[in-house]
């Protein structure tokens, strides 16, 4: 891996986003999709539209249902080959939150190819195709174009047993909610586009956004597990109102118990924040609660559009040390117990 500042080409000087934070931010997102309506709706389609789910989903027999998502984006880091195992992990990432195994692979590539060295395109599929074999799948076939801003990204299919199959709708009041991975990846994104980041912090950044969750696959398995999803553009309090939404409770966050990456608060605190953060907070703002405590640089955390983030799920109460347990064999150390579903309306309240 090489340091952020030894990069000869700046990938994300390309881009005017980088990473989840391209994402459409929610409100606008809903009016473009909001009334859409479905003329086909076979039985077999077990997942669509209707929840914001990872992923569709479709039934092909008893014990077979096919998983199919798609992810892609602009650079959000400088380095060809990191930028591509980025992309590829977040986009397996999807199988994963429904509980599926990946099957195989289809990448998407965009690239302005008068401008960008073949040698750094090709570096950059050769970290999506890393990232695959280390899940085990091959990248079967794509699709390229030569576009303005540079694209990288995956469409990932895989398997996933029916009376496995998880969803972001499902939780009950009185289940703990478990986060996965610390927040704060857009946070380091902003520094690392402002020539703020250490080394270390980008090699933190790193290890965090090219980890598989894998542990999707286990909870799959597992009854106690009520909703599943992962924490991506929309950041943190995003994708916990979706799981609100589709449930139809409410949630109450603890952020002293919310894993953040190392220096992010201080980072949000000096300025290193994303736009995506703040079209988030407008987006679904209305319908979280924040506590006196909670102030901008916590609620930037909160909004953060989390790249490759980490599983979020709703597990019964008495299920936590055996959630736990399945992430910290699969080498999560820091995910953490952040909260807990409540009756009432889909509204999340930080305290």
């Amino acid at each position: 891996m090489n340091a952020p500042d030894s990069m000869p080409l700046r990938l994300t000087s390309y881009s005017h986003g980088g990473g989840c934070g391209c994402k459409i931010a929610p409100a606008v997102l809903q009016q473009i999709i909001g009334k859409s309506e479905m003329s086909l709706l076979p039985k077999q389609l077990l997942v669509g539209i209707e929840t914001a789910d990872d992923a569709a989903v479709y039934q092909i027999n008893e014990t077979q249902a096919i998983v199919a998502t798609t992810d892609f984006f602009m650079p959000i880091v400088d380095d060809p080959f990191d930028f591509g195992a980025i992309a590829a992990t977040n986009a397996i990432s999807d199988v994963y939150a429904m509980g599926g195994t990946p099957l195989f692979a289809l990448a998407l590539v965009g690239m302005p190819v008068n401008q960008i060295p073949l040698e750094t395109i090709r570096r950059i599929l050769e970290g999506g195709e890393a990232v695959c074999a280390k899940a085990g799948i091959p990248i079967a076939g794509g699709h390229t174009i030569d576009s303005v801003e540079p694209i990288y990204g995956l469409v990932a299919i895989g398997l996933v047993d029916p009376r496995n199959l998880k969803r972001n709708a499902g939780a009950r009041p009185g289940d703990r909610l478990i986060l996965g991975k610390p927040l704060g990846v857009g946070i380091y994104s902003a520094a690392l586009k402002k020539e703020q980041l250490s080394a270390e912090r980008y090699a933190a950044m790193l290890a965090s956004t090219t980890q598989l969750n894998t542990p999707g696959i286990a909870f799959g398995t597992q009854d106690c597990v009520h909703a599943l999803t992962d924490v991506t553009g929309f950041g943190l309090l995003g994708h916990l109102l979706e799981i609100c939404r589709g449930s139809q409770v409410g949630a109450v966050v603890d952020f002293a118990r919310v894993p953040l990456h190392p220096g992010t608060l201080e980072l949000a605190r000096g300025g290193c924040i994303t736009g995506a953060s703040g079209r988030n907070w407008s987006g679904y703002g209305e319908d979280i609660d924040l506590a006196a405590s909670i102030g901008d640089a916590e609620r930037a955390l909160l909004t953060d559009p989390q790249t490759s983030g980490g599983l979020l799920l709703a597990c019964a109460p008495e299920a936590v040390d055996d959630v736990l347990a399945v992430f910290r064999d699969d080498g999560f150390a820091e995910a953490a117990d952040i909260g807990e579903v409540v009756a009432g309306v889909p509204r999340v309240a930080v305290r």
